[in-house]
């Protein structure tokens, strides 16, 4: 058996018993196989491997529906790329979870979360996920305060006047309908990690040199890492990227003097505090210590209150501290190695890949803290976000070399590429599905031009149309509370009340709120139709880069 046959067993059958070997060969090239690879067998595999090949078979399959639980676990930065474009143009339904949200965003329809213990789908982005559910609690908090403050005059009066008899009738009313009324519970605090790195004083204008360094593990003297040239400023927010297996972590290691050079050399000032977050560090940790434990050895002080206090912030609040190391997971002792990291004074930190096991808030959490750190910061990520949110400098593996880029992620994108990212591109079209010629700089200059004119005046309308509705759903609730205040208080002022008033006020209260839902739908509507016309827009103008 061989990884290409193995693939193969998932081919659909057809009955005209065509070929489609070229299918699968496609797949496990664009999720990082190489030739050589193909003709391995299976069991030869890394267990990441192993795990690329489950996935090669599942999308060779072509199923109706496609369920991907964190497909790009063990996938590098140009597997993920050649996924997400696989996925953009997948047909059918797919459903899938991961925690990179730049990847989620890229393929997906509607967003769906798992909060407080319901599930909620919206179309478009996670962002706009996060702003609705962020609305919709802000909106129950006023409420519950409204109603808790309507609650508290309600009790006071049933109190006042229920020894009363001329009262008796409007005081049970009143018990009655604080009996039906639901009282909102207060919204619990949601827990996330709390980040803030130790920033260590450095008075110099850079804190490391690296001159022509070489480095190789094969004993016939192949390098990994050849004549390598760059300099780590005090702010620097490097970024070393490539395929696994290239020398990513290994470059991190010799940055750490883990490793020791073949050649060239790694100049440090004596000020220089390293703060190193390693995927093999979490080996290092003592199995029969508590995380307490584990933070209070690298405290300066070697504070019990200090280490309780990030124990808390890395979400092992009170006698969770007091677990066993040996006993959590590997997402749990990699929030011990981040606790670690933050009590140690640094002013340059090394991350390998320190978003592996953490969800979507802890990473914003994360990127926040790196972005108010005062040091200087060289991560290893597969992130295309954490790339385009942080990465100032480049350090790139990539056809066999590894080389410095002077600028961001997206300049790297625009300017030079990956090699071979894309082995069998298909021909760019234009609207009319003819190869576009490539030559003609000028002529897709003018088709861009028009079609970024006409994408402007198509979402701006659209998007006028949701400022519009946004308005006056915000007017008709506002309407609709006043009418509410205004009711209470009629009520409260008479026994009998004002008949035609209260009339008026309820069936205002009753029409009102089939409108707001109307326009709630409209608003939707609006919502998908901007969605799926910016994804066409983009679409279109992908097709005739210049």
């Amino acid at each position: 058996d061989t990884v290409l046959k193995e693939a193969c067993l998932s081919l659909p059958d057809h009955e005209d018993g065509v070929d489609e070997t070229y299918k699968a060969e496609t797949i496990l090239m664009g999720i990082g196989f190489s030739s050589d690879d193909l003709n391995l067998h299976p069991m030869d595999l890394s267990g990441g491997y192993q795990v690329r090949l489950n996935l090669a078979k599942v999308l060779v399959s072509d199923p109706n529906i496609l369920l991907l639980d964190e497909p790009t676990n063990y996938l590098d930065i140009v597997s993920m790329r050649w996924l997400a474009r696989f996925l953009r143009g997948w047909q059918k339904e797919l459903i899938i979870i991961t925690h990179d949200r730049n990847f989620m965003d890229s393929v997906t329809t509607h967003t769906m979360a798992i909060h407080r213990c319901k599930v909620r789908k919206v179309p478009g982005s996670t962002e706009k996920l996060y702003q609705q559910l962020l609305l919709e609690e802000e909106v129950y908090e006023k409420t519950r305060t409204n109603d808790e403050k309507k609650r508290k005059e309600t009790e006071q009066f049933i109190n006042r006047f229920r020894a009363k008899a001329t009262k008796a009738r409007a005081v049970q009313s009143r018990v009655k309908a604080l009996q039906k009324k639901e009282q909102l519970e207060e919204l619990s605090e949601i827990k996330k990690l709390a980040f803030t790195f130790n920033s260590a004083p450095f008075t110099g204008r850079q804190l490391m040199e690296v001159k022509d360094l070489s480095f190789g593990f094969a004993p016939d003297g192949s390098l990994l890492i050849e004549n390598l040239n760059f300099y780590v400023g005090k702010k620097d927010r490097i970024a070393i990227i490539g395929k696994n297996g290239k020398g990513k972590t290994t470059l991190l290691n010799l940055l750490a003097g883990e490793l020791s050079p073949v050649g060239g050399a790694i100049r440090c000032p004596r000020d220089l505090k390293l703060a190193y977050f390693g995927q093999t560090n979490i080996n290092r940790l003592n199995l029969r210590k508590t995380v307490e434990e584990e933070i209070m050895d690298v405290h300066p002080e070697h504070h019990r209150g200090a280490a309780r206090s990030i124990c808390g912030a890395m979400m092992f609040p009170g006698d969770q501290a007091l677990k066993k190391v040996g006993v959590l997971s590997g997402g749990e002792k990699s929030r011990v190695l981040l606790g670690k990291l933050l009590v140690t004074p640094a002013n340059m930190l090394l991350l390998d890949e320190p978003t592996n096991h953490l969800d979507m808030e802890s990473t914003d959490s994360l990127l926040e803290a790196i972005d108010d750190f005062r040091g200087a910061v060289v991560i290893v990520t597969h992130s295309e976000m954490i790339l385009h949110a942080l990465a100032t400098r480049l350090i790139v593996f990539d056809d066999g070399k590894v080389t410095l880029f002077e600028g961001r992620y997206q300049g790297f994108l625009d300017r030079v590429g990956w090699k071979n990212e894309d082995p069998s591109p298909r021909p760019a079209t234009s609207e009319t599905g003819r190869a576009r010629p490539s030559g003609n700089r000028k002529h897709l200059r003018r088709i861009r031009a028009g079609l970024i004119s006409e994408r402007s005046r198509t979402l701006g309308a659209l998007q006028r149309k949701i400022n519009e509705i946004e308005g006056e759903i915000i007017r008709l609730e506002e309407k609709a509370e006043q009418d509410h205040d205004d009711l209470i208080k009629v009520i409260k002022a008479s026994v009998a009340g004002d008949a035609e008033t209260i009339g008026r006020l309820s069936k205002a209260l009753h029409d009102s709120k089939p409108e707001i839902e109307s326009l709630f739908s409209s608003l939707e509507s609006l919502h998908s139709e901007l969605d799926s016309r910016t994804k066409e827009f983009e679409e279109k103008l992908n097709a005739v880069e210049i």
